[in-house]
């Protein structure tokens, strides 16, 4: 089987694993087509939810039931990294074209307003996001968001580096394991995610500069990995308290970065929701 097959046969295993009533929609933007996987009352919120790079918008499957029963969940494969999502028309190149991208997504979905829900690189495009558009962005929530509100610690990064040059199975498989040691992450998503990493002539994903966060007026929860490699999890709650004064930041103590969302969904569900609900009855 080829690398592709197996990849799409690995995401396909994730998306059986959505609840049922479940309804996958591709939305035509200038940028290309975005397969979104949509479920929750279609009259109900709706909630975006991005995910880290190469992780799909299918990786979401034990957090969808949750969230989408006051919410009308449209989970995305970001255009321009892993999944379903094709590029063709404009060139999507900048931070400014993944803004019009996210616009025209919107548009595309009939939602004039959302929360938006992020993890990793999604919580990046969720943050600028948020601060570009803000009078589309009802409230905001971000899982250990990198390049939001401090940087990659350097030790991740040297460990990272053979993974991004030469990302061989073996190499991908050892990374992942070890960031995520401890946790219960799904090992269904781990194999999509080592595919993800390993066939790469299909991701070429936008990445720009770290958003300033002082101005955002959404409400806002941020759920930081307590073990989190990728950054330190105390610097990153006290920028963002210091930046974000209304914001609401948790620690989930026993996950690391890549744990998430897969990992002990049930606290996340709950924290989320709870969030989101609080900011409803607002």
């Amino acid at each position: 089987m080829s690398a592709s097959r197996q990849f799409f046969a690995a995401y396909d295993a994730l998306l059986a694993r959505w609840p049922d009533g479940t309804a996958e929609i591709d939305v035509p933007t200038p940028y290309g087509t975005t397969r979104v996987h949509a479920y929750g009352p279609a009259e109900a919120p709706p909630l975006l939810l991005l995910h880290g790079g190469g992780s799909t918008g299918a990786v979401w499957f034990a957090n969808a039931a949750a969230l989408g029963a006051h919410h009308r969940v449209l989970a995305v494969d970001i255009l321009g990294d892993a999944g379903r999502s094709v590029r063709a028309g404009r060139p999507l190149r900048s931070t400014a074209d993944l803004m019009a991208w996210l616009d025209a997504l919107l548009d595309g979905l009939g939602a004039r307003r959302v929360s938006l829900l992020g993890h990793s690189y999604g919580a990046w495009i969720a943050l600028t996001y948020a601060l570009r558009a803000a009078q589309r962005v009802d409230r905001l929530v971000l899982l250990d968001p990198t390049q939001c509100f401090a940087g990659y610690r350097p030790g991740f990064l040297l460990r990272s580096l053979p993974v991004l040059v030469r990302p061989t199975a073996a190499r991908v498989h050892g990374h992942l394991d070890r960031e995520t040691a401890g946790t219960d992450t799904d090992p269904d998503w781990k194999r999509l995610f080592v595919l993800a990493a390993t066939d790469v002539t299909h991701r070429r994903p936008v990445v720009g500069r770290r958003p300033d966060p002082r101005t955002l007026s959404a409400p806002l929860l941020v759920l930081l990995a307590g073990r989190s490699g990728a950054h330190d999890p105390r610097k990153v709650a006290a920028r963002a308290r210091k930046a974000v004064p209304h914001a609401r930041i948790e620690t989930l103590p026993h996950l690391t970065h890549h744990a998430l969302p897969t990992a002990a969904p049930a606290q996340t569900n709950r924290l989320v929701a709870e969030f989101l609900m609080a900011a409803d009855r607002t």
